[in-house]
């Protein structure tokens, strides 16, 4: 029997690769138990219980970016937080500590270290958070969801995806996606997306060119987010949800996506080749961009900065793209080019190859 504990937590863009690699081996090793360290203030302190794993809490201690007070007290902070997860190891009887950057990883493969278990990450960004950049030093058994992503030891595994979208067969979805959402059958879909939390510069910029974009044949999904400050534009092809928790089925639905570019997204649109257009959230370290960059490459989608993304901009260059069918076709084959469906099986070769045998 194998204990596994995986670490990772803050975002949704380390708690869902998290998840799905838990959801393979509990599917696939009836006698494994998953255990998964996170934060009391992260996603995974509402998604890890509520997929039925135990939490194991670690205090938040981030990295001091100056020398003042809280420099002063992280020292000792961190310290007590890599013997908790040192005790937690070895009277869990732990064998392999999985991570997947965010505060919590850090102190892990420290205590993984000091008990002399294997250590395997998992990078989800084209550019490395510096949690799993140190971690790498410790490990050879080091995961990326990005070919070329600059962090030691890097193997291409692809994004660890949710099981319904892994298990997606688009054209077969495609009916019930049309249904669930009201959405026309005979005119292609546009799906907008900026996250649970919605974009503001995405939201409010498509909703002001709303009627160019069903002028020119088209329906949008518009996912605005919880906290959207638009209004409704209110015409028969333009369709606004506040909200969506059947991202499977709005996938299912689109032929082309303008979103941000968060890796988790990158990767499910490629790995279903869908083109898009991309606008890189504008706050951060710049890993957006980065992330973005295969596809890019690839011909499979159109990277625009936030602050470029106005409503003239849609009304021109987005609307000519919407026209070109011959080159939509090409930037979906250029997306699936560099998009893998099968990340979480990779991911578990590479922690059942990091164990002793």
């Amino acid at each position: 029997m194998t204990t596994y504990l995986l670490a990772g937590g803050g975002t949704a863009g380390h708690v869902n690769p998290l998840l799905a690699v838990a959801d393979r081996i509990r599917s696939t090793e009836a006698d494994a138990t998953v255990l998964v360290l996170g934060t009391s203030e992260g996603l995974e302190a509402r998604l890890v219980p509520a997929r039925g794993y135990e939490l194991i809490v670690v205090p938040r201690v981030p990295f001091p970016r100056r020398p003042n007070r809280a420099a002063l007290r992280f020292l000792p902070r961190f310290g007590a937080a890599v013997r908790a997860v040192t005790d937690v190891i070895r009277l869990r009887h732990v064998d392999v500590v999985v991570g997947f950057g965010g505060y919590v990883s850090t102190p892990a493969y420290l205590a993984a270290r000091r008990a002399g278990v294997p250590i395997v990450i998992h990078e989800a960004n084209a550019k490395p958070g510096l949690a799993n950049k140190l971690g790498a030093r410790l490990t050879r058994h080091v995961g990326v969801a990005f070919a070329g992503t600059p962090i030691r030891h890097a193997r291409f595994v692809g994004m660890p995806l949710r099981p319904e979208i892994e298990e997606l067969h688009r054209s077969a979805a495609r009916p019930e996606a049309l249904a669930f959402f009201s959405l026309d059958p005979d005119r292609p879909v546009v799906l907008v997306t900026g996250g649970s939390l919605g974009a503001r510069r995405l939201n409010a910029t498509m909703v002001a060119a709303a009627g160019d974009l069903v002028a020119a044949g088209w329906q949008v999904l518009h996912i605005t987010g919880t906290t959207a400050e638009v209004v409704d534009p209110e015409l028969p092809d333009y369709h606004l949800v506040a909200y969506c928790d059947r991202m499977d089925l709005a996938l299912a639905a689109a032929d082309f996506a303008v979103t941000r570019a968060g890796a988790a997204t990158v990767s499910e649109l490629c790995a279903l080749g869908i083109p898009a257009v991309y606008v890189p959230y504008p706050v951060g370290n710049g890993e957006q961009r980065f992330n973005a960059s295969p596809v890019l490459a690839a011909g499979g989608g159109v990277l625009i900065a936030d602050s470029d993304f106005v409503p003239t901009w849609v009304q021109g260059e987005l609307v000519a793209l919407l026209g070109d069918r011959a080159r939509l076709a090409s930037m979906a084959r250029g997306a699936a080019s560099v998009g893998a469906l099968d990340g979480t099986a990779r991911m578990l070769d590479l922690i059942h190859g990091a164990l002793p045998s």
